[in-house]
């Protein structure tokens, strides 16, 4: 069973842009800093694991993703990116097809679900994931074989390590999340529950349905404001389940046509010494490239 590495890459890339010193420009004298942190990233990553099955994965539903029609208030507390980032993105993703790596991007689905949807396709075929990324809502995809790799930090951890990072296992991610909330994506969750009370209600009940179902039992638990908790359920369980529903990576999002089991392809090696001359890479950079 081979591993597929699947690659969150506009992680790498804001990281890159807020990292890297903006002294790197194009021949047109844009800002190219984040490009070039990425592809640093992406040279070490490749030279490191040498896979032949990968794909990196890009947001391109910046505000137009399904989850906005569901809750439109989703993300909404986040800045656009100005156009100097948008520019890199599409540079990035450039550079990743020039090296023959598969890029996923739709303009209605994000980063997340074109991983998991490309993990459920690998998996029918056999293949183990291996998600790069320190997103913790990534961590629901995992099932027995996989891992999640915090790739800067140098982390690794499976299925059964998802419990010890964030106090409830890989199938409750999303039901920690409607009761939580995640403050990052503006998902509200329930007023008054958070981390800890969400992982010892769902380490008791099983599941955000289970224990919506069960809420009677609530005020009788050693949980310290029980009875309040079980109220604040009924007043919001409609905001818990819509809050889960947009934390739960979608499965079956388009693919590529061409797309097959993730296969790394040859690189063009035309487009990759434009894009070096167009980004200015170095002598370094463009050797790590060519011979990558």
């Amino acid at each position: 069973m081979s591993a597929v590495h699947l690659v969150d890459a506009s992680l790498y890339v804001f990281r890159a842009w807020h990292s890297m010193p903006d002294e790197f420009q194009d021949r047109e004298g844009w800002p190219v800093n984040a490009v070039h942190g990425f592809a640093r990233f992406l040279l070490d990553l490749l030279e490191r694991q040498k896979p032949g099955h990968i794909a990196i994965a890009f947001d391109e539903a910046l505000d137009s993703c399904f989850r906005n029609r569901l809750y439109p208030a989703y993300k909404a507390n986040r800045e656009p990116a100005p156009e100097e980032l948008r520019r890199q993105f599409d540079h990035c993703r450039r550079l990743c097809r020039a090296l023959g790596l598969p890029v996923l991007a739709d303009d209605r689905y994000e980063a997340d679900d074109l991983i998991g949807s490309a993990l459920a396709r690998v998996r029918r075929a056999g293949h183990r994931g291996v998600i790069v990324s320190a997103d913790k809502d990534l961590s629901q995809l995992l099932r027995e074989g996989d891992q999640q790799w915090d790739f800067a930090r140098g982390e690794r951890w499976g299925a059964d390590g998802v419990k010890a990072r964030y106090g409830v296992h890989a199938h409750q991610v999303a039901d920690y999340l409607g009761l939580t909330g995640d403050a990052i994506d503006n998902i509200p969750g329930v007023p008054g529950i958070g981390a800890k009370t969400a992982a010892a209600l769902l380490e008791h009940f099983g599941s955000l349905d289970a224990l919506l179902e069960r809420l009677d039992e609530l005020p009788f638990l050693r949980l310290r404001g029980a009875g309040r908790h079980a109220q604040a359920l009924r007043d919001h369980r409609e905001i818990a389940l819509l809050s889960r529903q947009l934390a739960t990576i979608v499965l079956d999002a388009p693919l590529p046509e061409d797309f097959g089991e993730a296969e790394r392809r040859p690189p063009d090696r035309e487009a990759l010494e434009q894009l070096c001359e167009q980004l200015r890479f170095g002598p370094m950079s463009r050797r790590r490239l060519q011979s990558v």
